[in-house]
C-alpha cells in the first residue's frame, strides 16, 4: 500500500478554507480514519499547515504519539493562511522558515519526508522557493521537496533551480489534463507523481445521484466550486457506464475508479481522502483490481 497516500484534508476543516475551520471531520472520527488506514496497511499520509487552520497536522501529531507508529511517512505542504491573516500566505523564503518550525511543533516530529508549496505563489520568484526547500534539505529538516498544483510549465521552471521529487495534483477520470504534459515531464525526469481527487469529491464513488438532493455535509454541499463545471445529464449518463462495469465486477463505482488512476502510466500512488473509516474500503479494494491496458482504456473511454 506504500503506493497509497492517506488524505488528511478534510481533518479540522474542508481543506484550507478559513470559512470551514472547527468544521469537517471531528477528532475522534479522524482517530478512527488513520487506524482503519494504517489496519489496512497505508504508511503515508498527506496532510498541509493550512488544513483545518493547523488543525490536521495537529491531529495527526496526536495519533502518532499515543500510537506511536513505526514507518510513518508524511508528506505536509506550505502556501495558504493557517491562521486568520488572509494576507499571510505565499512561498517566499521566510515565510517557508517560519512556516515549516509550525508544521513539525504540531505533527511532533523532527524532520518532514516531503514538504511541498500548495500552490504557485506568482509574487514569489520559484528560484526563491526553492532555494528555500534546498535550503531545508541540506538541514536534515525535510526528506524531500514537491510541488502541488503546479503545470508542466512550472515544474520545468523549478527543474532549473532544484529537483523536486513528488508532484501532486488532481487526476482523475474526470480530470485528465495533466496527461499530455506534465505527467510525461514528470516520468522523464524521475519525479513521482502522486495525484489527489482520485473519486473527483465523490463523483466516481456513486455519492451523487441523478435528481436527488446533496447528501449533507457531502463537498457539493460546501465546496462545489471545482466540480460545478461537471454538472449536467451527460455526466450522469457516464457515471451510469462506470457504475455498470462496476458491478460487471463485482466490485464499488468508488474502487474501480481509484484502481483506474493507480493503472494509470506514469502515475506513482494517488491519495485518497476518506471522509469516514469505513470509506477506507474501497481503497483496499482498489488495491486488489489489476487493469491491463486495455481494460483501462475502455474504462477511459467511458468519459471522453
Amino acid at each position: 500500500m506504500s503506493r497509497i497516500s492517506l488524505g488528511c484534508g478534510n481533518f479540522g476543516g474542508i481543506g484550507s478554507a478559513p470559512a470551514f475551520f472547527g468544521k469537517g471531520t471531528n477528532e475522534e472520527e479522524a482517530r478512527a480514519i488513520m487506524d482503519a488506514a494504517w489496519a489496512a496497511g497505508i504508511r503515508w499520509f498527506d496532510t498541509a499547515d493550512a488544513y483545518g487552520g493547523g488543525s490536521s497536522e495537529s491531529f495527526i501529531g496526536r495519533w502518532r504519539a499515543d500510537r506511536r507508529p513505526e514507518g510513518l511517512v508524511v508528506t505536509t505542504k506550505v502556501f495558504n493562511p493557517v491562521g486568520g491573516d488572509a494576507d499571510d500566505r505565499g512561498l517566499a523564503r521566510d515565510r517557508i522558515l517560519r512556516n515549516v518550525e509550525g508544521s513539525l511543533t504540531r505533527l511532533g516530529i523532527d524532520r518532514i519526508d516531503y514538504y511541498l508549496a500548495h500552490d504557485r505563489d506568482e509574487r514569489t520568484p520559484l528560484a526563491e522557493t526553492v532555494g528555500a526547500f534546498e535550503e531545508l534539505l541540506e538541514q536534515g529538516t525535510i526528506g524531500a521537496w514537491g510541488l502541488s498544483n503546479h503545470d508542466a510549465v512550472a515544474v520545468g521552471e523549478a527543474l532549473a533551480h532544484g529537483r523536486p521529487a513528488l508532484v501532486q495534483n488532481g487526476y482523475s477520470l474526470l480530470d485528465r489534463s495533466d496527461e499530455p504534459e506534465l505527467i510525461p515531464l514528470c516520468a522523464a525526469e524521475g519525479i513521482e507523481y502522486v495525484p489527489f481527487g482520485p473519486l473527483a469529491g465523490g463523483w466516481l464513488a456513486g455519492r451523487y445521484r441523478r435528481g436527488a438532493a446533496y447528501p449533507e455535509g457531502s463537498r457539493m454541499t460546501m465546496r462545489p466550486e471545482p466540480y460545478e463545471h461537471l454538472l449536467g445529464e451527460e455526466l450522469f449518463d457516464r457515471l451510469d457506464l462506470l457504475e455498470a462495469e462496476a458491478e460487471r465486477r463485482g466490485v464499488s463505482m468508488g474502487a474501480l475508479a481509484f484502481a483506474w488512476v493507480l493503472a494509470s502510466p506514469g502515475v506513482a500512488g494517488a491519495v485518497c481522502g476518506p471522509s469516514r473509516a469505513a470509506h477506507v474500503e474501497p481503497v483496499v479494494a482498489a488495491r486488489e483490481l489489476r487493469l491491463s491496458a486495455g481494460e483501462r482504456d475502455h474504462i477511459g473511454s467511458f468519459f471522453i
